[in-house]
């Protein structure tokens, strides 16, 4: 096989390792955004909290305060179910794309090799010297 072959086969391992590293990136400014949001989300449903509490028509010590107190609970484990649902998708592909990653790289390691061997066979002077 050619050098030059050889070293194509390099270039396209590399612009794939190049292309799934973006994607990765991108999928880490996911992850960060929803940590963010879910902060987000945990800092307003304590918020509401206490502004249920000291509320003085559903606050603490009403009848209603239980009913209000439950459907703000309800409210927000389904919204940290829904970030925790993205979370996990998001984490399946980084997952995903970091296998791909890892089987670009050693594939690039076998063909580095090939690439060396060729170019010290092509490239090698002289006879084999025995002594």
């Amino acid at each position: 096989m050619a050098v030059s072959n050889l070293q194509e086969k390099l270039l396209f391992y590399t612009q794939q390792k190049s292309l799934i590293s973006s994607k990765l990136s991108n999928i880490q400014m996911q992850q960060l955004s929803a940590t963010k949001d879910s902060a987000a989300k945990q800092q307003a449903y304590n918020q509401q909290l206490q502004a249920l509490y000291y509320d003085e028509d559903y606050g603490y010590g009403t009848e209603e305060y239980s009913e209000m107190l439950l459907q703000l609970q309800n409210e927000h484990e389904f919204e940290l179910s829904t970030l925790n649902s993205w979370e996990s998708e998001l984490d399946l592909q980084k997952e995903n794309l970091e296998t791909q990653l890892n089987e670009i790289t050693g594939y690039e390691s076998a063909w580095q090799k090939l690439l060396m061997t060729n170019i010290k066979n092509e490239f090698s002077y002289g006879g084999t010297s025995s002594k």
